[in-house]
């Protein structure tokens, strides 16, 4: 009898969390991403904290637009695909990640292969954030 309680509230608990999505204006952390701009603009509990140049797709490798929570985190990739090393990795949908990158100077424009490119410090800190928040109380959303 114990066991159904519990496993209803469960997925009444997961069933909230699932539909109800975090926007800027709800606790947790949130990353904008605009790419006529090629900045992020990071949001922790609905206010504004940071703002960072990004790299985004260049053409034939558009970074998509949506919004995505992240699956999977890794603090350090190489990529032998792209002769890349990429710092602080965060997976958003498919391949497509956001990342620190050593080529800062060509931050603030597009120029990556779909990904969204921060520098080295930023990514880092991103990083950090999205593991103190957690995956699913994290949101990127991506926007023309």
């Amino acid at each position: 009898m114990g066991y159904k309680l519990i496993k209803t509230a469960v997925a009444a608990f997961a069933f909230a969390v699932i539909a109800a999505p975090l926007s800027t204006a709800q606790a947790g952390l949130v990353a904008e991403v605009d790419l006529s701009s090629q900045k992020m603009r990071i949001f922790v509990d609905g206010k504004r904290k940071y703002t960072w140049r990004v790299s985004t797709g260049k053409k034939g490798f558009t970074t998509p637009t949506g919004s995505f929570t992240p699956y999977n985190m890794k603090k350090l990739v190489v990529s032998k695909k792209w002769k890349m090393t990429l710092p602080h990795t965060i997976w958003i949908n498919g391949s497509i990640a956001v990342h620190g990158t050593f080529l800062t100077k060509k931050l603030g424009r597009v120029a990556s292969h779909g990904c969204i490119r921060l520098a080295p410090k930023n990514a880092e800190k991103f990083y950090a954030m999205v593991k103190e928040y957690g995956m699913w109380f994290t949101t990127v959303t991506v926007k023309k």
